[in-house]
C-alpha cells in the first residue's frame, strides 16, 4: 500500500519537422521497416546496432500472489544489488495489469534470465491514493536517484495523469505527487506510459528526461526534462517521435536508449512490431530507422513496452507479450554475433 508523508537514408541528420515531410514519400520502405540507418551500424543486422533479442522464458513464476485481472504490462528491470545493503535479490522488475484496479507489482531474481517470483505484499502502490482514488494504477517505471540515494517509481492512475512517489528499498513508496497530465501538453487527451531516464539536454540544465505516449491525433512520443527528476518538470509541446513515417498510426511505450555515441527511442506500434528511431543526444532528430524486433508464434501478434538490462555483458530485454489487456511478460536474451 502506499502512504503519503505530508509535507537507410545517406548520413545526412532528419530534423522531426523533415521526416514529417518525408513521410509521403517513404511509403514501401517504411512498410518493410527500414528507413535510415547511421553508418556506423550498416554492417549490423539489425537497425542502430542493436542485436537480435531471442525468447527465453515469461517472466513471472506461476501462481502469482497477485492476479487480479490475468493481463500484465509495462516491465521495468533494475539492478538493485549495488544500491542496496541487503536486497531481497540482486534484480527488481516491476509490473502492473492495466485492467481496474491495476496496482503497481515487483518480482524478485538474481539473474536476468528468471524465472522472477512475486511479491507476496504485491501491489505495493494500489488505486487508493493518499490524496484520492483512481481506477486503477499502472505503467511502473523505477528509476535509481543516486543524489538522494532513494528509487523514484513513476506510473499512471489515470490515463491523463503521470504520477511519482519514492522509496529507499524499492519496495515501499511514499510522497505520491502528480507531475504530467494533459493540460500541461496542449491538445493531448492522454498523457501516460512514461518512463524517465538520466540524460542531459543542451541549455536546458536537467538531469532526467521523460519520455512518454501522448494522445493527439493519434498516439504519440514526446518529452519533458527536470533537475532532479521529482519536480520542475517541463513538458515539449510537439512530438518527439511521430507514426506517420513508419507507416502506422499509433505509437507506444517508449524507452531511451544509447548506442554509437548517440541517443534513440525504442517503442512500438500498432501493427505488433518494435521500432527505434534516432533522436539525437539533443533531441532535435528523428531519424526512424525500422524495426529491430517482430512477434514470434507465441508472441500472439504483440511485442511492446522493451525495458532493457545487462548481465555478464549480456543483453537482456523484458517486454509485454500478446493483445492489448491480455499481455504478458516475457524476457529475450541477445544472440551471440
Amino acid at each position: 500500500m502506499l502512504t503519503i508523508h505530508q509535507s537507410g537514408r545517406d548520413s545526412r541528420p532528419l530534423t522531426r519537422r523533415g521526416a514529417l515531410r518525408a513521410a509521403a514519400t517513404l511509403g514501401a520502405a517504411t512498410t518493410a521497416g527500414l528507413v535510415a540507418r547511421p553508418a556506423t551500424a550498416q554492417a549490423a543486422a539489425q537497425p542502430a546496432g542493436m542485436p537480435v533479442f531471442r525468447y527465453v522464458r515469461d517472466a513471472l513464476a506461476l501462481p502469482l500472489h497477485y492476479n487480479r485481472t490475468g493481463e500484465f504490462i509495462f516491465p521495468c528491470i533494475r539492478g538493485v544489488y549495488d544500491k542496496l545493503a541487503d536486497p531481497r535479490s540482486r534484480y527488481y522488475l516491476y509490473y502492473a495489469p492495466h485492467e481496474n484496479p491495476g496496482g503497481i507489482c515487483v518480482a524478485f531474481s538474481d539473474t536476468l534470465e528468471g524465472p522472477f517470483h512475486d511479491y507476496s505484499g504485491n501491489p505495493i502502490i494500489d488505486k487508493y491514493l493518499p490524496t484520492t482514488t483512481v481506477s486503477h494504477v499502472s505503467s511502473p517505471h523505477v528509476t535509481w536517484d543516486a543524489t538522494t540515494k532513494q528509487f523514484f517509481c513513476y506510473f499512471h492512475g489515470e490515463n491523463f495523469t503521470t504520477r511519482v512517489a519514492r522509496s529507499t528499498d524499492g519496495i515501499t513508496f511514499t510522497d505520491e505527487t502528480p507531475i504530467l497530465s494533459t493540460r500541461l501538453v496542449s491538445g493531448t487527451s492522454e498523457t501516460s506510459y512514461a518512463r524517465v531516464f538520466e540524460h542531459s539536454l543542451p541549455g536546458r540544465g536537467n538531469k532526467y528526461v521523460m519520455v512518454f505516449m501522448g494522445v493527439k491525433n493519434g498516439r504519440r512520443l514526446f518529452y519533458g526534462w527536470s533537475p532532479n527528476g521529482w519536480d520542475g518538470w517541463q513538458f515539449s509541446q510537439q512530438p518527439l517521435v511521430n507514426p506517420e513515417p513508419d507507416g502506422v498510426t499509433d505509437i507506444s511505450g517508449p524507452s531511451l536508449v544509447k548506442r554509437n555515441g548517440t541517443t534513440y527511442v525504442a517503442y512500438h506500434g500498432n501493427d505488433g512490431n518494435m521500432r527505434i528511431t534516432e533522436v539525437g543526444n539533443a533531441f532535435d532528430k528523428e531519424v526512424h530507422l525500422g524495426v529491430f524486433h517482430s512477434p514470434i508464434a507465441s508472441d500472439n501478434g504483440r511485442v511492446a513496452a522493451p525495458s532493457f538490462g545487462t548481465q555478464g555483458g549480456v543483453e537482456f530485454m523484458f517486454y509485454e507479450a500478446g493483445p492489448r489487456l491480455q499481455a504478458r511478460i516475457c524476457i529475450a536474451r541477445a544472440v551471440p554475433a
